[in-house]
């Protein structure tokens, strides 16, 4: 039955992706499956998510299970049943399976309440793939006040469905999402010596920034930087007044990234200032680093073999990626785990925020059982370290 449900629940996810805190097909979705249940819970938290609670009368020990809920901007390629019915909107990073594992997660704890210790907070979150972050949000409203411990999962299209990696300590970069604007004078291509050409101050800082990147920073440092959008000008025969870029930052060092920055702005001027033009930077996005608390860890790692067998658990190396449950787990002990989607013979081998990225949906039930041995292994738990930290 749970394979079934959380089936059923990801694809039609999966046929609706809504992107940032625009969600009203997949609220309505979850309202209505916690309706059914008659499932407590409430919209005070953050914008356009959810929290739904399981034992409500039971407040000295909580538990936290995190899915978020958001798609990309991505046109799907994927051929099947249940491809996108939203035009350049996919679930391309496997949102629509976290929410129906902790669903059905949710459905399954509910059946078996009364053999649960403790209370259990179902926190359904919007706009992780956006800015500003939904869960910074819904820490900020206090969500995590009353809550002890956090846990999620995250696809992995590198592991093979039936493996599951876990590790204790920085999981994921910090991420900052930031525009750079370069302003110049437009005028006809044939006079362009009475103008001042924005996207040739934008390609001149770009360069001046990569080189910066690879020339200025230990090797034993890692950093990231990357323009994923490049706008400038309307046609062929007119200067740019008008150029910008979208960029990231990830690193897993505060002073780092804080050079970075310096150093990008002091390009960005320099670079403007010889041409006759201005430049601004605008940072719109940051996660901090992911870092995944031991002792959850632990427990997390001794669930999923109880599910998967101890050779399914794997060791997960610490990415570039960036995550904003990392709001949470500077709050209070957190961990999130990798759960393994990839199947060659059948091909979903197609890689995060791909147009082609799809799941082995034998995964969902792995993540759920995970969830639920990690509850009911962890329900006895009293008390937990406390952080404070955000």
């Amino acid at each position: 039955m749970t394979q079934s449900y959380a089936r059923q629940i990801r694809r039609r996810l999966h046929m609706y992706p809504e992107i940032g805190f625009e969600l009203p097909k997949t609220l309505e979705l979850i309202r209505a499956e916690l309706d059914k249940l008659g499932i407590m819970y409430t919209e005070e938290y953050g914008k356009s998510s959810i929290v739904a609670t399981v034992n409500s009368h039971i407040t000295d020990f909580t538990i936290g299970i995190r899915a978020d809920m958001d798609a990309l901007p991505i046109k799907e390629q994927n051929n099947v049943s249940y491809k996108s019915q939203i035009e350049g909107q996919m679930h391309a990073c496997g949102h629509d399976a976290h929410t129906a594992i902790a669903l059905a997660t949710l459905k399954e704890i509910w059946e078996k309440r009364d053999q649960i210790a403790c209370r259990v907070k179902f926190l359904f979150q919007s706009a992780e793939e956006y800015a500003p972050s939904g869960a910074m949000l819904m820490v900020k409203d206090g969500v995590m006040d009353d809550i002890d411990c956090i846990v999620a999962l995250h696809c992995q299209p590198t592991m093979s469905v039936g493996c599951v990696g876990v590790t204790a300590g920085e999981q994921n970069a910090t991420s900052d999402g930031f525009t750079i604007d370069f302003y110049g004078k437009s005028c006809h291509v044939a006079n362009q010596n009475s103008g001042v050409d924005a996207i040739m101050m934008a390609v001149r800082a770009y360069t001046d920034i990569e080189l910066m990147i690879a020339k200025e920073f230990d090797v034993q440092s890692p950093i990231l930087f990357n323009v994923g959008a490049f706008h400038g000008g309307d046609t062929n025969n007119i200067i740019a007044d008008h150029c910008s870029l979208f960029c990231t930052l990830r690193t897993y060092d505060d002073a780092v990234a804080a050079y970075a920055f310096d150093k990008i702005q002091r390009i960005i001027d320099a670079v403007a200032s010889t041409a006759g033009g201005h430049a601004t930077l605008t940072r719109h996005k940051h996660y901090p680093i992911l870092v995944n608390d031991e002792a959850v860890s632990n427990h997390i790692r001794l669930a999923a073999e109880k599910v998967v067998g101890r050779d399914g658990v794997k060791l997960y190396r610490r990415s570039m990626e960036g995550e904003d449950f990392s709001y949470f787990a500077l709050k209070k002990p957190a961990c999130m785990f990798r759960l393994g989607v990839r199947n060659e013979k059948k091909g979903f081998v197609h890689g995060l925020h791909q147009d082609r990225f799809d799941i082995d949906e034998d995964a969902l039930e792995i993540g759920v059982r995970i969830f639920v041995q990690f509850i009911l292994d962890h329900m006895y738990d009293r008390p937990i370290k406390k952080y404070d930290q955000f």
